[in-house]
């Protein structure tokens, strides 16, 4: 069966899916929208190093609405707050259009009740689905970790780290802004529900942790964070300018889901612009469960010896986690679809610090 794709949005990540849909022999691209002056009414061929297509791009969310299509990537840019493109995806979802978003939407259950009525009318009003797919959010914690489970008897615990390396982000605005990277340690508290850059990731894992935690078999009593920064030892020099002596080049974000002050699921993503403070051989992920037996994975992910540009593993990964799950968003009933396929009831979050436990 052939389906007939819009692609939203062309920065790295968009842009790589749309080649994996013109690439793709049972996708169809039927739209394109971009945010940016210079790619509007340029071909989407053109604007993913590929042969014209006849989809011409567009800035104008009419023109998109209008377009027949099965399902939208929504691949726009993480953005704060956490709901922060949700109109348009619910405008979308109306028009009669299925929507897969990169950026978490991975465990609706877990969403504030009126969002998740908010979605839920859309869906049914247009006939359609929302979902949320890639690596992580999407996979590594939530579906890897329900296969991980079947070799293990009565786990009690699960823990997902990661490693993204990010010194080849150009845009400063992300960089500094929205990711923190420069940010004094001295100067602002990570832990803090105020700070900018911990707002859409404190939304965005805490269903990650609450998915794991469901996978378990456990409603979580809160979800704490645990974020922490260190220091470039000296001013470094990376794709989006530089970050001064002194300046966060190093996040570890943490977080927990407790059960009688016990962890059950923990999410520890590092984001680094360099491996200053990793290992060496620490791998993209480790997944390790506390079971009988014990389970402990290490995965990677390699680019093949023939690639676009420098387009990523970790980047191909995330289009290919969206695009198979394109069948299964086009095929479910309306409504909102989780990434671990597990039904489980809505849970109250109570979201605090550690420091703020232990004070």
């Amino acid at each position: 069966m052939t389906y007939r794709v819009i692609q939203w949005a062309t920065g790295a990540m968009g842009k790589t899916c749309l080649r994996a849909i013109i690439d793709h022999p049972d996708l169809e691209l039927a739209g394109l929208y971009v945010y940016g002056e210079k790619k509007a009414g340029r071909d989407a061929g053109d604007i993913a190093y590929r042969d014209e297509t006849g989809v011409v791009a567009t800035r104008d969310i009419e023109d998109i609405l209008a377009t027949d299509a099965d399902i939208v990537i929504h691949a726009a840019r993480l953005q704060p707050p956490y709901d922060h493109h949700d109109g348009d995806i619910l405008r979308l979802l109306e028009s009669g259009k299925n929507v897969v978003s990169i950026n978490g939407n991975s465990f609706p259950a877990h969403w504030p009740e009126g969002r998740r009525r908010r979605f839920e009318a859309a869906c049914a009003k247009g006939g359609t689905s929302f979902g949320g797919a890639g690596l992580n959010p999407g996979f590594a914690a939530e579906r890897l970790l329900a296969t991980a489970l079947e070799m293990t008897l009565a786990p009690k615990s699960a823990t997902l780290s990661e490693i993204v390396i990010t010194k080849e982000v150009k845009s400063p605005q992300y960089v500094f802004d929205i990711l923190g990277f420069g940010s004094m340690p001295g100067d602002v508290d990570p832990n803090s529900p105020d700070w900018v850059p911990a707002q859409t990731l404190n939304d965005m894992f805490s269903e990650t942790v609450a998915a794991m935690a469901a996978r378990l078999g456990v409603e979580p009593d809160e979800i704490v964070t645990d974020h922490g920064m260190r220091p470039a030892r000296a001013d470094m020099e990376i794709a989006a300018g530089t970050i001064p002596k002194g300046g966060a080049c190093h996040f570890d974000w943490r977080w927990k889901a407790l059960k009688d002050d016990t962890p059950i699921a923990t999410v520890h993503i590092i984001w680094a612009m360099d491996k200053s403070y990793i290992a060496e051989d620490e791998p993209l992920w480790r997944l390790s469960i506390d079971g009988t037996p014990k389970v402990d994975l290490a995965i990677e992910l390699e680019p093949p010896e023939e690639r676009d540009g420098r387009t990523s593993a970790e980047q191909l990964g995330v289009a290919a986690t969206v695009i198979n799950a394109i069948p299964r968003i086009v095929e479910a009933p309306p409504g909102l679809v989780a990434a671990t396929g597990a039904p489980v009831a809505p849970l109250d979050k109570k979201e605090k610090t550690l420091a703020q436990e232990e004070a």
